[in-house]
């Protein structure tokens, strides 16, 4: 979070820790700070902040007031035996015995008390004093169907506790079918968690529905949000000619990409050749940025995602395919921006000059690691790889020199 983002949780915690405040609920809270509507998932987030840093707690009740006596706050990492360890940034794990747990889940954010310290020579060991938040609302797994309720095995062995579903809320469920249930009760010591099926995924034995279950599991989105779509609209098809301004041009230079065999998005491309003794290395990168610009939706939203999501027969996509498989993705035969590393190398695979440009490049062809390999391992030139099959050797050459200098780690690498 950004400075002012820090200065509000400031504000809260100097005020939840004065000598005249009393524990408020969160309405109260915000009646009294004078948040207005539109503010008040702001004001959340700051106390869910304080919480997690373990600056402040909210009762059985609601309230939200100062942490007291010397108790430590932590995540809870529950295992599937049921005992578990509370994480606390910088510090040694603390072991908590199952009989020691008090109810606390996966995830849960935590007060606890050390009992044993790791002076004795052994890890420590404590007891959860309070769950203060708790981390997962939402669970995945396996329904079972009793006579006058069900309940839920969580695909999470870490959630160790099954999920009790009275009859009301088991939906249409039936014994197998992979479901998501909303925790509506997190239980206790003596107490299992109780939820509602929001949705059923479908039975364990249809196809898909693993792979499905996987999604929901870790809340992948599926769509992207209406303004990344809108964003979408004002980005061309087509690299237009006006943006060639400032740029090296790298057109005639031979180009090639080289991917798996069913890769959509190519973001990085080659080229290579020799002059005066000396070879001219370019490692050319879509330029990604040049339509995703900072801090526009499709920014915020890709932010959010850190990473593409690859699944056995599923990609869910950091960005949308019209720009992962289109306009930036250095397809064969199109004009396309990138940002391209020129690196001058002597015989030894030595850099001896360097520079890094914005460029438009045109790739000639789109290689695979298969037909690539089937060439400099054991020489099977396919006809349409005639033409480069110097490039390539030579181009394993100095990557394998590249390699043996400590120079880019190993991302020209062919023989994978």
């Amino acid at each position: 979070m950004g400075q002012q983002f820090e200065e509000k949780k400031q504000m809260i915690l100097d005020i939840i820790t004065s000598e005249e405040y009393k524990p408020l609920k969160f309405k109260e809270l915000a009646y009294l700070l004078q948040v207005s509507q539109e503010r008040k998932q702001e004001l959340r987030e700051v106390l869910d902040a304080l919480i997690s840093d373990g600056k402040i707690m909210v009762t059985e009740k609601g309230k939200y007031q100062k942490l007291s006596g010397k108790a430590l706050v932590g995540t809870f990492l529950g295992t599937q035996k049921g005992f578990g360890f509370v994480s606390i940034e910088g510090q040694e794990d603390i072991f908590i015995p199952e009989a020691l747990t008090h109810g606390a889940l996966h995830q849960d954010t935590v007060l606890v008390n050390v009992l044993q310290d790791s002076t004795s020579g052994k890890r420590r060991e404590g007891a959860i004093e309070k769950v203060l938040k708790h981390g997962i609302t939402t669970v995945v797994g396996t329904f079972h169907k009793n006579k006058s309720f069900g309940f839920v095995v969580s695909d999470n062995t870490k959630c160790n506790k099954d999920i009790y579903i009275s009859k009301e809320n088991c939906k249409d469920a039936v014994t197998g079918h992979k479901v998501v249930v909303e925790i509506t009760d997190f239980g206790s010591t003596n107490k299992k968690p109780e939820g509602k099926i929001t949705e059923i995924i479908g039975h364990i034995d249809d196809p898909g529905t693993d792979i499905m279950s996987i999604i929901r599991a870790f809340n992948l989105p599926m769509e992207f949000p209406k303004l990344v779509e809108k964003q979408l609209e004002t980005i061309p098809n087509e690299v237009d000619r006006k943006e060639y301004a400032g740029r090296l041009d790298l057109r005639v230079l031979q180009t090639v990409t080289i991917d798996g065999e069913d890769a959509k998005d190519l973001d990085d491309a080659i080229t290579l050749s020799k002059e005066n003794g000396l070879y001219t290395l370019g490692v050319h990168i879509a330029d990604v940025s040049h339509y995703v610009t900072e801090n526009s939706p499709l920014d915020k939203d890709a932010y959010t995602k850190s990473n593409s999501n690859y699944l056995a027969n599923k990609v869910i996509p950091m960005l949308p395919h019209e720009l992962s498989n289109g306009i930036c993705s250095l397809n064969p035969y199109v004009e396309r921006l990138a940002m391209s590393c020129i690196m001058e190398l002597n015989k030894d695979g030595e850099v001896v000059n360097y520079r890094i440009t914005p460029t438009v490049i045109k790739s000639n062809m789109k290689m695979t690691y298969d037909a690539v390999n089937g060439i400099l391992k054991e020489n099977k030139v396919p006809e349409e790889y005639k033409n480069f099959e110097e490039e390539l050797r030579t181009l394993n050459k100095i990557a394998l020199l590249l390699r043996k200098n400590r120079i880019l780690n190993g991302a020209v690498e062919f023989n994978k």
